[in-house]
């Protein structure tokens, strides 16, 4: 095993936000000589256990599978003195938590916690209460980045689709992104709108990781107008390259709000 110690670990809900941050602070580690891996489930877990006997100074990965290797005794968490949970109302919620918690059993009791989120649910709190002793909130006086422009329009369900008909007609629209609160409503309105005439493409959480990352690597590239999916694909600003000359309609009341950063 390498002699240099895991000293940070930064926790995601989703592949695509550990894939975006590992990119983010390789950038920036590359100037200091910081050696940045990412795991996450459904990759390699023979590739993740070598790419563990290298020299590794910040893991980013999903819970699962970093409790996985923890408790397989390859990644070695007694030196790690900062953890990171980036989305934290997410991972705090019941699918993740009880990894989370499990998690930090192994790191040393003198540790950081610092935790990211845009909501601050009661999970949150309780968490907060049992592992931060002393603790500093800082909160955004601004949520909405400037240049971006939001309006909503009442209507009854019904309405919903002929109202996003309008929007098409009569708004020049680089590239759309539509959010739903299911996946079935995903599929049944993608379905919709290429019924109404427009280019339009779907991705959610139960398709496969091969099959989403075309849709996604295809929509970025231009290759469709319109693309509907449920809240997973808004964290972490996936799309800011979209939204520079898109629009981003919120078609169902989500679960959590779409965060624009």
């Amino acid at each position: 095993m390498a002699s240099i110690m895991i000293t940070v670990v930064i926790l995601v809900p989703t592949r695509e936000l550990a894939l975006q941050t590992s990119q983010v602070c390789k950038e920036l580690g590359k100037h200091v000589q910081i050696q940045v891996m990412v795991t996450t489930g459904g990759t390699s877990l023979k590739d993740d256990i070598m790419r563990l006997y290298q020299p590794v100074h910040l893991l980013v990965g999903t819970p699962g599978r970093i409790l996985d290797l923890t408790k397989k005794g390859i990644c070695k968490l007694c030196d790690c003195a900062v953890l990171v949970l980036d989305e934290a109302d997410k991972l705090l919620s019941p699918e993740f938590q009880p990894s989370v918690e499990e998690l930090i059993g192994f790191l040393p009791e003198q540790r950081q916690i610092l935790m990211f989120s845009a909501t601050f649910p009661v999970t949150v709190k309780d968490f907060k209460d049992r592992y931060l002793k002393k603790y500093v909130v800082n909160l955004m006086d601004e949520l909405t980045l400037k240049g971006i422009t939001q309006f909503y329009a009442f209507v009854e369900e019904r309405q919903k689709v002929h109202c996003l008909n309008t929007l098409f007609s009569k708004l020049q629209i680089n590239q759309s992104i539509i959010f739903c609160n299911s996946v079935n409503r995903v599929e049944l309105l993608a379905k919709k709108i290429t019924e109404l005439g427009y280019s339009c493409f779907y991705i959610h959480a139960k398709m496969l990781q091969d099959h989403r990352n075309r849709v996604f690597h295809d929509f970025r590239n231009g290759a469709c107008r319109n693309l509907v999916c449920i809240d997973l694909f808004t964290r972490g600003g996936t799309f800011w390259k979209v939204w520079t000359s898109g629009v981003s309609c919120e078609f169902d009341n989500l679960r959590r709000p779409i965060q624009f950063t």
